[in-house]
């Protein structure tokens, strides 16, 4: 099977069919990275793209994960109790290859990510834009989400994103900042850097981290 081969399977979990799109590795796979979307849109969002075009090569397989609602054409992300549901659900659909599982999603799906991943096992967490607060808002944080994970946790984070900007995270988070991205990774004009060069930011820092636990 050729690098970045894809194949899509389709899970049944309690809250409906979760689907997973898998983007194989073709050298000797050292650890699956699954990674699901967030509440506004879905695995076309440009990070999620970006690290199944880059990691596969490196030997880290990518399973892109839609949550039932998703897959159900609905516009709007139910409770996270039922996120999570979904997410514990289709895990083993995550494990069958036999490799380590890091968790990881963008927003709402870093949350999940987070949530569970101590219950589950999984070998790390990657959140990606992870949404510390709701934009405006710095009291209503999330925080003891993200420190209460458990294993190995990497947040990649634009770095005028709304949601919880680089320099609001707690002293010892491992992090990585994609400079001018927003909670999108987008970047302004202004900034003088194109999309490829800020996705290279973020699937580098994200190979890095994954070398360092899993090389």
């Amino acid at each position: 099977m050729s690098t970045g081969a894809k194949e899509t399977e389709t899970v049944g979990t309690p809250v409906g069919e979760a689907r997973i799109t898998w983007h194989r590795a073709a050298t000797p796979a050292r650890a699956v990275v699954a990674v699901s979307h967030g509440a506004g849109g879905g695995i076309e969002a440009r990070d999620l793209r970006a690290l199944a075009a880059a990691l596969p090569a490196r030997g880290y397989p990518v399973a892109l994960v839609e949550q039932p609602w998703r897959v159900a054409g609905k516009k709007l992300a139910p409770a996270p109790k039922t996120l999570d549901t979904a997410w514990t659900a289709l895990w083993p659909a995550l494990e069958k290859p036999g490799l380590p599982v890091v968790a990881g999603g963008r927003s709402a799906g870093a949350r999940v990510a987070c949530r569970t991943a101590r219950e589950l096992g999984a070998g790390a967490v990657l959140a990606l834009s992870f949404p510390l607060h709701p934009p405006g808002r710095p009291e209503k944080s999330r925080v003891d989400e993200l420190t209460g994970a458990g294993v190995p946790t990497l947040v990649v984070q634009g770095g005028r994103d709304p949601f919880g900007r680089p320099e609001e995270f707690p002293p010892g988070t491992e992090l990585a900042e994609v400079p001018h991205g927003d909670h999108g990774f987008a970047v302004p004009k202004k900034a003088g850097v194109d999309e490829t060069a800020t996705m290279a930011v973020l699937t580098d820092a994200v190979l890095a981290w994954l070398d360092g636990l899993f090389g």
